[in-house]
């Protein structure tokens, strides 16, 4: 890992050492007045590509640095009402001046036309006119469209591979991370432009100061005011009756931002991921996380299938969503926000899996029908001060939940119905101010989680259930025994759990900048408190004479365990920020301070433990359009109360689980480091980027699953063990956009290796091994827009995953998993304001004896009603009426394979009235 290590830093530095070619100077007319906004490229010689480019400012000056093999390269000036000039130079750092003779250009016919991107600095802006085609309607349709920014389904946004950390319209953060409902449901007609804000600080108090990595993505409209939004309404025949509701009206204006949002359907569309936080900003803005649960109990669940949610998905679902922001002051520093969403939903799943045990000699044939029950309520109240000279934030965020889940399973002819309640509440606080203080900033920071979680999991009959168990020892040297656990006919499996969760933190640093170089020193203290109630209830029969049964009645299936964690921490933040380098990086020690303790279990551990986890990240800008970048960090994780219970559990039918009271807590440490070379061109309309990481994580605790191959039920339990695993990745991505033909193509690629030291049990022997992972997948993007009566879509992906466990008695080299996905989406339109669109999905796996092809059609028309903006669209989805889809996997943790049937959306037809609000 190291020699790894040393051979990127090595090459990082070897790029850097070769980029630094500068030319600067000054150009000026023929009577030496200085000439601004004149732009000066640096070409190869006869290549008709720009190698990097540069300005002129106010005084004439300009600065352009550029990286080539060539011992000449041209540089190229041109400015209005001025000759061009062209000269050859030298591959070298030097200072140039030049003069530019007048020549006055006669304008016969002028025409404006808008550049379709543009680069200022660390924005880049597209014109999305020059992007949109005629079946396009909302800004996530064009979007898709821009080379090097990929949207999801859910309006996630990435940009060259990464997740933006803001999402603005007109420079307001509106909605806070959850800007997916905008992404999805702006008409593409009110946005004049957007914009990618590279490496983007959104504390402006720290801007020049605290470099980022990450971008964010500005909607500028068209108009100062703009009401606006989408709407849908549609009804259809399948199997049931289906419909489809969308309203989201929006406004926007300088002082006022508001969105409202109500999604409903039964069609397979997930609208209510719509409001989940997808970018979250910066750690000075305070902690922001998507409001969930602690979620320990779980009913047996049919497994889904990589294919688009819209195919497998049958939902009712009820999505309601209202964000509102204002300025509070004339200054218009100060911004109130609220947010607030309500989610209703109910999920059917069903799917019939075949169990292949690596020995040849077991096969389990289980099936699974759920139903998924969300009820859940968010409110959040958001105070924001964000200046130059002062910054402030406090987020207060409730949400209740009342979830629950259904499943009948069947696993060799036994039948189980299992049924969980999941109640939850949580309120949450987060304060984040900056303070100016001379020359300096003063940040204070407190969090406060306050959470209270109870479950409920049922199973009727028990007797579904036989579970292996570890028999109790008689004394210390007697060997560890598994027996079998048989309840009787007729009676239920009851495990009750409930936690509280007090999770706190608090911060404060000062701030002081000295020639570029920006240092914070911090203190701080984490505390955090869970507190762990639970119990089973059954009744176990013995199996033979002689056979001792467990009492459920005793503690052993009981905990009352106390998990706390106290970690006061000092640390020092070092940050540089120039026009070519951003450097930050951070110096932590922590003091962690854990205690476990159960006297119902006699469980009592404790640890003590000083800890060092700096990280880092370099990145420098080169030759106008390349950013390589090498990060870096050092971990330490030791556990939470998920691994410190001793009493048995049920926390799921297909096994107990419970952790030796006698392990120690758990201590995981790992290394990780990465290097980036990111090049983006506006000028060409280039972007790629090429990745590589590697991590190594050691531990304390390995998983021992005791497996019972007859009826594959498992028991989870962990020995005290060191072990470790180790894996690295390589990925790159290319993409251009093709004016002249209005094609956007892209091309990706990875490949993951993972060595991990794992543990196999049975009730006949056990033993460590070593499993070996490969993964690797390429994919191509492509779209066209080149003829007035066509556009086209494209995307393929082709995977392939190979498994080895070295070790094992029965461990072999599974065959390989190879996957082969695409999507063509085409469109024709024969005539003005009429379109018919075709979709083809099509998702393939082998594991070398076995072949599954599923593939699925869809056909639509739509009439477009120009004058009112409103669309008229008859859909026909899943023609071929495929119910079932079929799939091939490797099951690592059971060293088996799987082969699953998982149900479908069976074919529908859609009407749909499509329209804006103004």
């Amino acid at each position: 890992m190291k020699r790894q290590i040393y051979l990127f830093l090595m090459v990082f530095f070897s790029v850097i050492t070769f980029a630094q070619k500068t030319v600067s100077g000054k150009i000026t007319d023929e009577d030496g007045v200085a000439i601004p906004s004149a732009s000066v490229t640096i070409e190869e010689p006869g290549k008709d590509a720009i190698l990097a480019y540069g300005i002129t400012n106010s005084k004439g000056e300009y600065k352009v640095s550029f990286t080539s093999s060539e011992s000449n390269v041209d540089l190229k000036v041109k400015a209005f009402n001025q000759k061009p000039l062209t000269k050859q130079i030298t591959n070298s750092d030097q200072t140039l001046t030049f003069k530019l003779q007048s020549e006055a250009t006669e304008i016969k016919e002028v025409q404006l036309k808008t550049k379709m991107i543009t680069s200022r600095g660390d924005t880049i802006a597209y014109d999305l006119k020059a992007f949109d085609h005629k079946n396009d309607r909302t800004l996530a349709d064009v979007m898709r469209k821009i080379p090097g920014i990929e949207v999801k389904t859910d309006g996630t946004i990435l940009f060259q591979g990464n997740a933006i950390n803001k999402f603005y319209v007109e420079g307001k953060d509106l909605m806070e991370g959850g800007y997916g409902t905008i992404t999805n449901s702006l008409p593409k007609d009110a946005v004049a432009k957007l914009e990618v804000l590279e490496n983007h600080q959104p504390v402006k108090m720290l801007q020049g100061k605290i470099p980022s990595d990450a971008a964010a993505i500005n909607i500028k409209l068209k108009k100062s005011v703009t009401m606006t939004g989408r709407g849908e309404v549609g009804s259809g025949f399948g199997d049931p009756w289906l419909w489809n509701l969308k309203l989201t009206p929006m406004f926007f204006s300088k002082k006022q931002q508001w969105v409202v949002n109500y999604k409903t359907n039964n069609m397979g569309e997930q609208v209510e991921n719509e409001g989940n936080i997808l970018a979250f900003g910066s750690s000075w803005e305070g902690r922001r996380g998507n409001a969930s649960q602690n979620t320990w109990l779980n009913v047996e669940t049919a497994n889904t299938p990589n294919l688009p949610v819209k195919r497998y998905l049958f939902n009712n679902v009820h999505y309601l969503s209202a964000n509102y922001l204002t300025n509070i002051d004339n200054k218009k520093e100060w911004e109130l926000k609220a947010n607030a969403n309500y989610t209703n939903n109910s999920v059917e799943r069903e799917d019939q899996v075949e169990t292949i045990f690596s020995n040849g000699l077991s096969t389990v044939n289980t099936s699974t029908r759920n139903n998924f029950y969300t009820d859940k309520l968010k409110g959040e109240l958001i105070f924001t001060k964000n200046a130059k000279k002062g910054f402030f934030k406090n987020t207060t965020t409730f949400s209740q939940f009342w979830n629950a889940d259904r499943a009948v399973a069947l696993r060799n002819n036994g039948i189980g119905n299992q049924a969980t309640e999941s109640p939850t509440s949580s309120f949450q606080n987060s304060l984040s101010t900056i303070i100016p203080w001379k020359e300096k900033m003063v940040n204070l920071k407190s969090y406060i989680n306050y959470q209270d979680d109870r479950q409920t999991l049922e199973v009727s009959p028990a007797s579904y259930m036989q579970f292996p168990y570890l028999k109790p020892k008689a004394n210390e040297n007697d060997p560890d025994e598994y027996g079998f656990i048989n309840f009787a006919p007729g009676t239920s499996a009851i495990q009750n759990f409930r936690i509280k969760t007090l999770d706190t933190s608090h911060s404060a640093n000062i701030s002081f900048t000295t020639k570029g170089w920006t240092f914070t020193p911090q203190i701080g203290v984490d505390f955090s408190t869970d507190k762990l109630n639970t119990n089973f209830d059954g009744l176990a029969v013995p199996t033979g004479p002689g056979d001792v049964q467990p009492d459920f009645s005793s503690s052993v299936y009981e905990n009352n365990l106390t998990f706390t964690e106290t970690v006061p921490s000092a640390s020092v933040g070092i940050n540089y920020k120039s026009d070519a380098w951003s450097i930050f990086a951070n110096v932590p020690v922590n003091l962690n301070n854990i205690k476990a303790e159960d006297d119902l279990r006699k469980v009592s551990k404790s640890l003590n433990k000083t800890t060092f986890t700096p990280n880092a990240f370099i990145q420098y800008s080169f030759a106008s359009f390349f950013k390589a970048s090498l990060s870096g960090n050092i971990s330490n994780n030791f556990g939470d109360i998920q691994s410190a219970y001793a009493g048995y559990m049920l926390l799921s039918p297909s096994g107990f689980n419970v952790m030796d009271a006698n392990n120690p807590i758990p201590e995981i440490n790992t290394k990780s480091a990465g290097s980036r070379l990111e090049y983006r061109n506006p000028l060409n309309n280039l972007f790629f980027n090429v990745n590589y990481r590697l991590s190594d994580t050691k531990r304390n605790l390995l998983s021992s699953p005791v497996l019972d191959p007859t009826t594959g039920f498992t028991l989870i339990q962990y020995k005290n063990q060191d072990n470790s695993s180790t894996s690295n990745s390589f990925s790159g991505e290319i993409g251009k956009y093709f004016p002249k033909f209005k094609s956007n193509i892209s091309l990706n690629y990875r490949n993951s290796n993972t060595v991990s030291d794992a543990f196999f049990s049975n009730t006949e022997y056990e033993k460590q091994y070593e499993s070996k992972n490969n993964s690797q997948s390429y994919g191509l993007k492509f779209n066209n827009t080149y003829f007035s009566w066509m556009s086209i879509d494209y995307n393929v992906s082709i995977s392939r995953t190979k498994q080895e466990n070295i070790g094992l008695p029965e461990g072999r080299k599974f065959a390989p998993n190879k996957g082969f996905n695409h999507n063509l989406s085409a469109f024709i339109y024969p005539l003005e304001n009429h379109s018919i669109g075709f979709n083809w999905d099509q998702v393939n796996s082998s594991d070398g004896t076995r072949k599954f092809d599923n593939a699925f059609f869809d056909l639509s028309y739509q009439f477009a009603w120009s004058a009112k903006k409103i669309d008229f669209e008859l859909k026909w989805m899943n023609i071929a009426n495929r119910r079932v889809f079929e799939t091939y996997n490797i099951q690592a943790s059971k060293n088996a394979v799987e082969y699953t049937r998982i149900q479908l959306r069976p074919s529908q037809v859609m009407f749909t009235v499509k329209f804006n609000f103004k």
